[in-house]
């Protein structure tokens, strides 16, 4: 098993894992106890790791 293909899968499974959960902190939060802060933070890390993992099993050839 090409081991970038599986640190491309495993950084895209943590991306999605980041999204729900900023999702989950965006939608459960009242106005008045929402933390902007760590929603932003949890989005753009899940962002950058789900586009990071896509973009790298994109990228790699499949050799056998």
């Amino acid at each position: 098993m090409n081991l970038k293909r599986f640190f491309g899968g495993l950084l895209t499974i943590l991306g999605i894992v980041g999204l729900i959960y900023t999702g989950i902190l965006f939608a459960g939060a009242s106005a008045e106890t929402r933390d902007i802060k760590a929603v932003i933070i949890y989005g753009i890390l899940g962002i950058i790791f789900f586009t990071s993992g896509i973009s790298l099993v994109r990228t790699t050839k499949d050799e056998s």
